[in-house]
Formats: C-alpha cells, structure tokens, sequence
C-alpha cells in the first residue's frame, strides 16, 4: 500500500521547512544585507505550501542578492528553497539541480546540518523516482554524518529512507526491518506520533511477509495507538486490515471480519478511498476463504468502484483477478471472463508504465547533465574573462609569476603522468572482466557495439516471436514458503528455461517476478525463430511436468504453468545508464501477454499469426477470440504437438503422468 512508500516524502517536506532555522548572522558591515537575505528565505519558506511560484521567486531574490554579497550560507538556503518550490511544481529535474548547487555551498562553507539535510532531501527525490542505488548512496551519507552530529531529527528521516529503498525487494526484506527498527527510537524520544505509526505498520508488514504473525500483530497494535494519539489517526485503517489478514491466514475468520470492518469504518469515516479500497478486499478474501463467494463478490465490486474512481492501478489488478477467480467458483464465466480480460488490460497498462518511468529515469539523468553542462560552460566563460583581468593586473612581474607558473604546470604534469601510468594497468586488468559481464548483461551483438561506439541504437525487427509464461496462483504459493525456498525454487525453474532458450537459438529479455519473458529473431534476424520458440515452449511445458512430478511425490502443491506466444514487429534496444538492459518495445509484446494470461495451466496459447506460420507441421485447437486494445479481436490456438506426432495432451491422461499410462499406435 501507499503507506510504505511516502513517509519519506513527509520528512522531505517537514525537514526541509522547519528542521533548518537559519542560525542568527554575527554583527558586521553588511549585516543589514544578509538579514534581508534571512528575511527573503523565511518569507519563501511561509508561502510554500500555499503559493510555490511565489516562494521560488522570493527564494530567487534572496539567492541573488546572497551571492552578490558573497553570503553562501544565505545563498545555499536559497537555492534549497528554489528546489523546494519545484518540488511542490512536480519538477524533480529543476529540484535536483538547485539542491546540488545547494549542497556544494554547504560543503564549501562546511555547515554539516546543512549538508546532511540536503543529503537525504536528494536521497528521497531519487528514490521517488525509482532509482534506488543512487537513493542509497545519498541516505547512508546523509545517515554517518547526521550520527556524527547526533541530529536525532536527520537521523530518523535517513533511517527512514533507507529502510523504505530496501523494502522495495524481497531479498533485502531483513534490512529493510533492521533500519527501520532503528528509526522506532527516535520516532518516541521526537514525539513524532504520524512517524511511529507509519513506520510501525511497515515492519508489521514486513513481519506478517516472513509469516511471524505473533510480532507482526504486536507492531500493528503499536501503529495503531501512535495513529490515534496523532493529528491525523486516518491510516490507523491499514493497521487494522494488517491484523485481519492475520487472523484470516491464522483461520479465525470471525476475528478477521471484526478487524477489515474496523478498518472500513475508520476510512469512511475520514473519506480515505485508499483505505476503503484495502478494507473492502480484506473483508472480500475472508468471505472467500469460507467459500462464500456471492458475499466476497459484493465487497469485491463495491472495491472495484472506488479502486477504479482514484485510479488505483495496483489495486485494481489484484481486484480484477480476485473477482474473476470468484465468478468462476460460481460457475458466472460470463463475468469472469470480463475480469479477466480487465485484468490483463490493466496489467499491460503497469507493464507500460513501469516502461516510461524506466524511459523518464533516462531522461531525467539527461536533463541533469544537459543543465550542469550549462553550468559549467558559464563557469568557463566567466573564468576566461577573470584571466585576461588577471594578466593585466600581473603584466609587471610577469617573469616571476610566469616562472612560479611552468614549475607549477610541470609538477601537475608529472604527478598526472605517474596518475595515468597507474591508472592505464589497473584498466588493461579489468578490460577483460568488463567484458565478460557486458557478455552476461547485454547479447553480443548489442555488447560489441556498446564497446565500439559507447552506445547501442534502436532497431525495428519486423518479425520477432515474443513469449511469455507464468506460473498460476504464484502468490499463494509463495505465501507457504519462505523467502528462501521460494527464491531457490523459482531460480531453478528460471535456470532450466535459460538453458531451453539458448539452446533454441533464442534470446532471454527479463524475468518480472514469476514471469519469465523472451525473443526469437533478435538481434540477429533468424528465419526459423518461430519453430525454435513452439519447440521451447513445449520443452518448457514438459519440463514444469517432470518438476510437478517431484512435488507431487515431495507432499508439495504443482506449480501450473500458462504460456503465451505471439509473432510481430518489435523496437528493440538498450535502457538504463548505470545497470544496461535489452528490451523490447511494441503491440506485439502486449499480445503476447495476452496469449500468456488468456492460456490456460499446462497449455500452449498461440495468436493467429503463430498458427498461420506453423499450422501445416503443428496440431492446433481453436479457442475464440479475445479483443487486444488498438488492435481489435484476436484468434486464440492451443497448440498440441507435431502433425502425425504424439499430442502434448497425451502425457497427462485423468493427472496420470507420461510414464503411467500406455500410447497405442494404429
């Protein structure tokens, strides 16, 4: 839920406003200027929240007229709040350009709570923006320097920070609990009630994901009282939900209903349509899990209203499914195919966003080089103009001046050399290591010329075959498992696919969560990418039946299998500037998908441009239509083995398996 991911935007904010007062300047001349400075700075920090424009200009005002008096410390609380004012503007390009000028000011004149603030302020606007490493490296700064000071306020917002960035993964869950424990302290000693709650149902979270529903209560109990003891008790909502899916895993469905409706009445009572839609589904999956499904499908749809009023993607994907799936307990297929295809259009549609925001990081990185190269091209500007004053001003003892000068350049020169014959060994060691991970990274086609020209350009393939898989009820799986064995189990899986696809000739584009996806016919175009994507289907197909085999026999639920394959043009190229990634772009990606999220468990589900290509060598069984968005209908094939061969179908008789039952020829 949203929860987990603002709190570092409220200290954002109530840092930046009212953790910095500007300490009082000593008595000199220009003291008038600089109170005027002051002045400017607190007047733009009053108009924030209400008037931005304003606030920027009176900050621009007070930056300006810092610099002209040589007041930096006036003139880095200048720009923080030119940045500040952009950010409530939705401008994160401008915010960071102001708030790194600002930090090197507090840096030149080493005011150390300037620089932590400005630190983990730059920390949680990448972070905001998905980039997590730089997120990091910015908020464990901010965190050793603010230790240093012991800014219990700074402390707390950078703990916060990083234990938000590292809850985004499954992986580093354990740090995530680690930080943010850490943060509880201070939440207490500052009295910071809206902080404490919030932070406090994140670990709740964190524990009921590790199945430790006893210290996950504890800790939802805890938000709870912080919230109601808070100017704003509204999110005590989520606490409340998190006990009902306790109770609801720990099967006192009673107890659960109580603590969703709690939930649902707290929200309606102060409008949060985020929480309502969480309450909602809460009480909709305790219904289903007593196999009350006409009750579930009430509260499903009633969630569905509001989810799709705020425009809650996320949540409506889940909704979506939640409610297909009920509508199919009832028998209802008629709905649960509208909910089904709501849910594959929506998520497309997350598919699509996460794309453009991995495509806006991008641009945001060059609109920050774009304007620091502005920057400096003034600097250098300004710096030619001050050398030609200068040699005026020297031109009377220009032969000791010009003596001091060549023993200066040549010392630079010859610590540079030693510098650059050091560094040229270091690279010829790592030149071959580099290019091995490229290797792993990137095919090598696209590597090779990332290498030559430091850069790789897009290319538009007219015929690509896309496929997708997906293993059915992932997510309840992987509630039974821990995150260890969940990790290890998928990892396998994913190893054996890899091996499939090389082995075809194909090409492995990414894996999202329990979704594996990959390409034919790129980057080199190969004429048979069709035939060797059928054929790596199937193989995968019957590799998930050899695994299911040795669950079954293991007492473990099988894990089914949907398998989607469409044939298209696609753009395909490289994203990201510190982590390269190959990916592909185009409807004919998102059909794919469909055919995957349409198919059915243990079955192959090709589009009519695969069945086209294949359907004089391959048996294949009709199956409808499905509406694609900017595309129209689409004919769907389950496809089931060679002509005149053994039908894939063959091998899985009444759930006997390939080694159970005879196969008789005529």
């Amino acid at each position: 839920m949203i929860l987990k991911k603002i709190l570092y935007l409220f200290f954002l904010i109530s840092v930046s406003i009212f953790g910095n007062a500007q300490p009082d300047i000593p008595p000199s001349p220009l003291k008038e200027d600089t109170a005027s400075v002051n002045l400017l700075n607190k007047q733009s920090t009053a108009s924030m929240a209400d008037d931005p424009d304003k606030a920027i200009s009176l900050a621009t005002q007070a930056k300006v007229l810092a610099e002209k008096i040589g007041f930096k410390q006036g003139e880095a609380y200048g720009l923080k709040n030119i940045g500040l004012g952009y950010y409530y503007k939705s401008n994160p390009v401008a915010v960071l350009d102001h708030w790194v000028q600002s930090l090197k000011l507090f840096e030149q004149i080493n005011d150390e709570t300037g620089i932590a603030n400005l630190l983990n302020n730059i920390a949680a606007i990448y972070a905001e923006q998905g980039d997590d490493e730089k997120a990091l490296e910015y908020s464990l700064r901010s965190l050793k320097l603010s230790e240093k000071l012991n800014d219990k306020l700074r402390i707390l917002s950078a703990l916060n920070t990083i234990g938000t960035v590292y809850n985004n993964k499954v992986e580093t869950k354990d740090k995530a609990l680690d930080y943010l424990s850490r943060a509880l302290p201070f939440c207490e000693e500052l009295g910071n009630k809206i902080a404490l709650g919030t932070i406090s149902g994140n670990i709740g979270e964190i524990y009921f994901y590790k199945r430790d529903f006893k210290k996950a209560v504890d800790y939802f109990i805890r938000a709870i009282k912080a919230y109601d003891s808070s100017s704003n008790p509204t999110n005590s909502s989520f606490a409340y939900n998190g006990i009902g899916k306790v109770y609801m895993k720990q099967g006192d469905f009673d107890k659960a209903l109580s603590y969703h409706n709690k939930a649902l009445s707290i929200a309606e009572k102060f409008s949060s349509k985020q929480n309502m839609v969480g309450s909602l589904e809460g009480i909709a999956n305790v219904y289903i899990a007593q196999k009350d499904y006409n009750t579930a499908l009430s509260y499903y749809n009633k969630a569905i209203i509001i989810g799709e009023e705020i425009k809650a993607a996320q949540e409506l994907k889940d909704l979506y499914q939640e409610t297909a799936n009920a509508y199919s307990k009832i028998d209802d297929y008629k709905n649960a195919f509208k909910y089904k295809t709501l849910y594959a259009d929506v998520k497309d549609t997350l598919y699509n966003e996460a794309t453009a925001k991995k495509l806006g990081n991008l641009q945001l990185e060059f609109d920050l080089e774009k304007k620091q190269g502005e920057v400096n091209l003034l600097t250098k500007d300004k710096a030619i103009t001050d050398q030609k004053l200068q040699r005026q001003r020297l031109f009377k003892n220009a032969f000791m001046i010009g003596l001091a000068l060549v023993l200066m350049i040549a010392i630079l020169i010859y610590r540079n050399y030693r510098a650059k014959v050091k560094t040229h060994k270091i690279l010829d060691k790592q030149k071959g290591e580099i290019e091995g991970l490229l290797l792993n990274i990137l095919p090598a086609e696209v590597a090779k010329e990332l290498q030559v020209k430091g850069h790789a350009v897009p290319r538009y393939y007219e015929s690509v075959t896309v496929m997708f898989t997906d293993f059915r009820g992932f997510t309840l799986i992987a509630d039974k498992m821990t995150p260890q064995n969940l990790i290890e189990e998928l990892n396998s899986c994913f190893i054996s696919f890899d091996e499939i696809i090389e082995k075809h000739n194909l090409e492995k584009i990414k894996t999202i969560g329990d979704s594996y996806m990959c390409a034919g016919g790129i980057p080199t175009p190969n004429p048979h990418h069709v035939e060797n994507m059928v054929l790596a289907s199937i193989e995968i197909k019957d590799f998930v039946i050899s695994y299911n085999k040795q669950r079954k026999e293991n007492g473990l639920e099988p894990w089914d299998i949907r398998i989607g394959i469409h044939t298209g043009p696609v753009v395909a190229g490289v994203v990201g500037k510190k982590k390269y990634a190959y990916d592909i772009w185009g409807s004919t990606v998102n059909i794919a998908s469909r055919m995957e999220s349409n198919g059915e468990p243990g079955q192959v589900n090709i589009s009519s441009s695969v069945y086209e290509l294949i359907k004089d060598k391959y048996n294949c069984r009709y199956r409808g239509k499905i509406y694609a968005k900017n595309v129209g209908e689409i004919d769907m094939y389950f496809l089931d083995g060679e002509i005149n061969g053994i039908s894939p179908d063959s091998l899985l008789v009444n759930g006997l398996e390939k080694d159970e039952i005879e196969v008789h020829s005529s």
